[in-house]
């Protein structure tokens, strides 16, 4: 049995969400009028950069309206920390396997996040910015600071089996689930900035897999020189000897997306529109267009103004995967310090198609859709390899 517990600062380094804001850096975009026409010619130079003679003697500058700016929030700044902890227990069972499961968690506090401050109530819009209303101020404005929180909570279980008769096994299986208000800590933008439903940002994670197994082996094929078949001096041995085959066997379950609708009717700056959920949800299972994934009819778009949707953050989850790597290697011994690998790679065997999370927006004609796969389509690799 072990166990263990750990406490380490958020490791973000700070230059990262507070470096390129005005007035640190100052800059001017210069395009021609299509991308092969030149905006100017050497002879002209290079224009003068926007807002280059800033005055900063008197202590503060007002800030240009349509820039936008992120800062430090209010008070000092709160660097989170991380806590991690695990409990495992493990035990040889026979055959030479070694089996382990364990609870693992970790705890973020004083998460940095962006809360924007010059977000607009529903049926307020530009009218209705607070920096609007007080300096004509229209741009997204950002505080940045240490103020969220972010968990995950995982059944970790494993098998392995040290290379014994030729056979060496590994695999595992976990069972977890992340949450979150945000997936970023540099730049992280909050769907709602509303307070009155600020916590509705704390959701499962868009990274979060509530399945995960794998299993991989090698093993030595019981043929040829020193095996248990085929093991004499004819031409068959030599050809048969040294072959190995290894793999990497992988089941994953899909991850959470949010569903988007037109903000039109909500009529708020920096407030996420979602739909009405009006019906249970059905899983469909289809893919390509005209099968959706899901039953659309079970969402709707808002008809009355001025109001939030009753759909979440992450609240669907799209399809898994399932994989298979193979590969088949042969060792040559030339001489006792010199000998010759061969090797034949198979990424995803069996060129099983592993699709992206289906259309998320109500307004699109695709909504609850899958219409794309990631690229990872079957690939072969061919290799050798010398050691001396």
């Amino acid at each position: 049995m072990r166990s263990g517990f750990g406490i380490t600062v958020d490791p973000l380094p700070l230059a990262r969400p507070l470096r390129g804001f005005y007035p640190l850096t100052v800059g001017s975009n210069f395009a021609g009028p299509d991308g092969f026409t030149p905006f100017g010619s050497f002879t002209t130079g290079i224009p003068v950069i926007c807002c280059s003679n800033i005055d900063i003697s008197g202590g503060s500058i007002p800030l240009p309206g349509a820039a936008l700016e992120r800062s430090v929030g209010l008070g000092e700044l709160k660097r989170g920390y991380i806590e991690s902890w695990n409990l495992v227990v493990e035990r040889r069972l026979p055959a030479d396997f070694l089996v382990s499961v364990g609870y693992v968690g970790t705890q973020t506090v004083h998460q940095f996040a962006d809360l924007n401050v010059n977000a607009s109530l529903p049926g307020t819009g530009q009218a209705g910015q607070p920096l609007n209303v007080l300096f004509g101020r229209t741009a997204e404005t950002d505080l940045w600071q240490g103020y969220l929180s972010a968990n995950y909570h995982a059944l970790q279980t494993s098998i392995n089996r040290r290379l014994s008769h030729g056979l060496m096994i590994k695999g595992a299986y976990t069972y977890s689930r992340a949450i979150n208000w945000t997936d970023d800590d540099g730049w992280a933008n909050l769907a709602w900035n509303d307070p009155s439903i600020l916590r509705r940002n704390r959701a499962p994670a868009t990274y979060n897999t509530p399945h995960i197994f794998q299993m991989a082996y090698i093993y030595e094929l019981p043929v040829g020189k020193g095996k248990s078949w085929v093991n004499g001096a004819g031409a068959a041995t030599k050809i048969l000897s040294d072959w190995q085959v290894s793999g990497i066997f992988s089941a994953i379950h899909g991850q959470p997306f949010s569903l988007t609708s037109s903000s039109a009717s909500l009529n708020a700056i920096g407030q996420r529109q979602t739909p009405d959920q009006v019906g249970a949800v059905k899983k469909l299972g289809g893919i390509g267009t005209g099968n959706p994934f899901y039953d659309p009819t079970a969402f709707v778009a808002v008809s009355a103004p001025a109001v939030y949707g009753n759909v979440g953050r992450n609240t669907l989850y799209g399809p898994g995967s399932v994989n298979m790597d193979f590969s088949l290697f042969r060792t040559f011994r030339f001489t006792e310090r010199l000998n010759l690998q061969f090797r034949a790679d198979a990424a995803n065997l069996f060129n099983t198609p592993h699709f992206n999370n289906p259309t998320g927006s109500r307004s699109s004609g695709n909504f609850l859709v899958i219409t794309g796969a990631k690229n990872d389509e079957r690939q072969f690799r061919f290799g050798l390899r010398m050691a001396f």
